[in-house]
Order: C-alpha cells, then structure tokens, then sequence
C-alpha cells in the first residue's frame, strides 16, 4: 500500500472505532478509540488462532510495520501535535510556574530514568546501561495523551498549568536523553553519538538549538503576521511553521519537539496577542483544536493496533507487569524531588504530588522510540514491557485521573 492508501485507511478506522466507543463505550474520544482498537486487534489475534487454516495475523503485522509507526511519529505527527499542545500554554501562566515546570522536565526525567533503569535491570537482568534505554524511553509523560485527559480532568488553572508545561518541555528533554544513552549502549549504531563527550554536545545541540530555532522561527512568523489582516493565509503560515519547521529542526540535527514547543508557546502567546485580528485568532483556534483532535485520534488508533508488532512472551508479558509499578514509582521521585526542593520557596497543594503522579501519562511517544532501538537481543524485552505500561497508563490512568482529583478536592490555587 502506497502512503495515500495507508493514511485513508487509518482515517476511515479512526472514523469507524470513534463512531463504536461513540453509541457504546461513551469513553473518551481518544481512549475509547484506543479501546475499540485494541480490542478489534486482540479479537483478530483470537480468530486467527481458532481459523488455522488462515494465518490472519501474519497479513496484519505485515500491514501495520508497513505503516512504520515510529517514523510517521516522531518524523511527521509529533511536531503538529506538540504545536498545537503549546498554543494553548500561555506563558504568563507558565512564567509563574517556571521553576516547577524546569525542574520536573530535567532533573525529573534524569531521575525518573535512573530509577526505572535500576528497577528495569534488576527485573530482567539486562546490562544496565541498556536497561537505562528504557528508563529513557518510559521517563517522558505523553503530551498527546496527558493534554487530552486534561479537557476532561478539570483541574485548577495553576495544577493544569504544571502538568501541561512539564509533559510539553520533559517530552522533548526525554526525546534528548533517550539519543544520548542510546548512543553510549549501542555504540555500533550510526545513528546516534556515542561516547561521553559526544553524547554531552548531542544534548547540549539538540535541546539548546532546538529552543533557539523554535524562537527564531517563531518570531519571524510573528513578524510576518503582524503585517497580514488574512486570517486563512495565517493558518497557512502557522501551519507552515510546524511542518517545516520540525523538518528543518530534524535537517539541522536539533531537537523537532523542543522545537514545536517553543515554536507553539510563542504563536499562541505573543502571536495571538499582539499579531491577530480577533477573527483570525477564532480561525487559527478552530483550525489547530481540528488537527489536535484527528491527529490524536488517528494516534490512539496506532497504538491499539500496534499490539500486532509486538511479539509477546509470558516472560515479557510478566516483566512489562512489573514495569507499570515501577514506572509508577519512577514517576513518584520524578515529580516529588523538584517539589521538595521549592517547598521552602512555594507552597504546594497536598494534591499536587497525587495527581501529578498519577496523571503523568506515557503514550505513542515510548512506543514510537522502543520500535526505533537498534536490533538486539534486548529489543523484544523493551518494546513488550513499553505497550503494556502505556496501554495501563492510557486506559487505567487516564480513565481515573479526573475522578482522582475530584476525590482530593479543589484546593486554594497555589503556585
């Protein structure tokens, strides 16, 4: 199947399990979409197992890995995604919660990959700086899944701030360290740095230069619509700068998603501030909510079926099991050391560890960097454990986050 087949395909599925979970499930669009998909998947898998003498399942993984899940992500969806995620941020609201935010999108990542590493070596008793790939790759909260959940969480302004900003920024850190450790655990692999040295200037170009571009690149786009009353050709010019500039971040070997973000958090603040009619900015609202919404869908869609390109074993079935708790655990020191140490500074609600934590959602982006790992005899293991702690951490989570914070209560809005 040609690109045009495969994405009309995705489209008319996307369209189909959203109609199912719609008259059904009445989940979330995008977990229930997930939901139907995985299920669909699954029921797929059980026939082929009672229809012996047609090998179904083989004909679907063939289909799905020709999709290429982890290329059409991080090389195409996930700039557009990051885009639109950041133009709902404003920086006012993030300016206040700045310490917070940066704190929780390095030194949490960092811990969070130290901890689940360990963990994840002692589980299976892999080398330790392989384990420490995944560590890497199950750090990043999801800003995909984490700002869905957020419409339907309804949380205080200064709380949603924090966990928005964080997934938006710790995605693009995350995205870093992962090629950073990748290159120092497969060092034959010519797509990423290894050695420390390299490995300490590949972090320092991609989330150093990807911030400057996304700066620049927005602020010239800014300039330009300051100078334009046309509120179509400024979606185009706003579209233009996601695309194109995630694939000149991509050129330029610096970070896309850092990129999008900054790119994002600039249009959305001082572009539609200071560079937007008001019938513009109803435009360009309406138009990134749209490619958010299908683009999230079409995603969950991908992961629901992505079951097929996993080749599970009960020995990573089980290992993926105790990864959930300690990805979990992870989570708990990434978000608790940052606050700990700005208490003295700050107040925190008693809420803000709990939901944090368990809101901290991981998603097609884990997925995405588990089926980009170099081939090895690790690979399996990795991949196997990653679905299942994003399929819980989707569902389970994300099904539960909202009823959670309701359950602790709305507390005084606290920096």
């Amino acid at each position: 199947m040609n690109a045009l087949q495969i994405a009309s395909l995705l489209i008319v599925l996307a369209g189909v399990f959203g109609s199912l979970n719609y008259f059904f499930l009445k989940l979330p669009s995008a977990i229930g979409i997930l939901v139907v998909a995985l299920l669909a998947s699954l029921a797929l898998v059980g026939l082929d197992v009672l229809m012996t003498s047609v090998d179904l399942t083989s004909q679907i993984r063939a289909l799905v890995l020709e999709i290429e899940f982890s290329d059409a992500l991080l090389e195409g969806m996930l700039g557009l995604l990051l885009f639109a995620g950041a133009l709902h941020v404003k920086l006012e609201d993030l300016k206040a919660r700045a310490w917070v935010v940066a704190l929780m999108a390095t030194m949490g990542v960092g811990l969070s990959t130290l901890v689940a590493g360990v963990g994840f070596s002692w589980i299976t008793g892999m080398p330790l700086l392989v384990a420490l790939v995944f560590g890497a790759l199950i750090s990043p909260t999801d800003p995909v899944a984490v700002l869905g959940v957020l419409k339907e969480a309804n949380l205080r302004k200064s709380l949603e701030t924090k966990i928005a900003g964080e997934s938006l920024f710790n995605d693009g850190v995350g995205y870093v360290v992962f090629l950073v450790i990748v290159g120092l655990a497969f060092p034959g692999d010519d797509h990423h740095a290894s050695g420390a040295g390299a490995a300490v200037m590949l972090f320092l170009q991609e989330a150093v230069g990807g911030a400057l571009l996304g700066a620049v690149l927005g602020w010239l786009t800014f300039r330009v619509m300051r100078r334009i009353d046309d509120y179509s050709l400024e979606v185009l010019l706003s579209l233009g700068l996601a695309f194109g500039g995630y694939e000149l971040a991509v050129y330029l070997h610096v970070s896309g998603p850092i990129m999008a973000v900054v790119a994002g958090l600039l249009i959305g603040d001082v572009g539609m501030k200071y560079g937007m009619s008001e019938a513009t900015r109803e435009h360009v609202n309406t138009f990134w909510k749209l490619i958010d919404e299908i683009l999230n869908a079409v995603l969950f869609l991908l992961i629901g079926i992505e079951v097929f390109a996993v080749a599970f074993s009960m020995q990573a079935f089980q290992a993926g099991l105790m990864a959930i708790g300690l990805a979990l655990f992870a989570r708990l020191v990434a978000v608790s050391v940052p606050i700990m140490l700005l208490r003295p500074f700050r107040e925190f609600g008693p809420d803000v560890i709990p939901i944090m934590t368990w809101g901290g959602l991981k998603g097609g982006i884990s997925v995405a960097l588990a089926l980009s790992l170099p081939d090895s005899e690790w690979k399996s293991l990795i991949l196997t454990a990653t679905y299942v702690v994003v399929i819980f951490s989707i569902i389970v989570q994300g099904l539960t986050i909202a009823p959670l914070a309701r359950r602790l209560g709305r507390e005084p809005d606290m920096l």
